[in-house]
């Protein structure tokens, strides 16, 4: 299972986090249902970059709803396609 975490703190929130989240969840839906968990995560200190994204402790920052297709297609599916190497979400613990 391949976690992605997006922000949600009020910065991200008001920067278009919510689009993002649905972008995500389109995109989970029609290429990985059961494969990706989207979950939300509070201030990751990146407050001025616009709304930030973690997949496998990478960090995306200004992420909006209209880069989540290449997001996803570059840094979600090889994990998919090549499983983890460990547990996708063990570098950032729970929020």
């Amino acid at each position: 299972m391949v976690t992605i975490w997006v922000c949600v703190g009020s910065s991200c929130f008001l920067r278009g986090a919510p689009d993002v989240i649905k972008a995500f969840e389109a995109e989970i839906e029609r290429r990985a249902p059961r494969q990706v968990e989207l979950k939300g995560t509070f201030c990751q200190e990146l407050c001025t970059m616009g709304v930030t994204v973690r997949v496998e402790g990478k960090v995306f920052t200004a992420v909006k709803p209209d880069d989540v297709p290449r997001l996803f297609e570059e840094e979600v599916v090889p994990l998919i396609e090549g499983g983890c190497e460990r547990s996708c979400d063990a570098s950032l613990g729970d929020s």
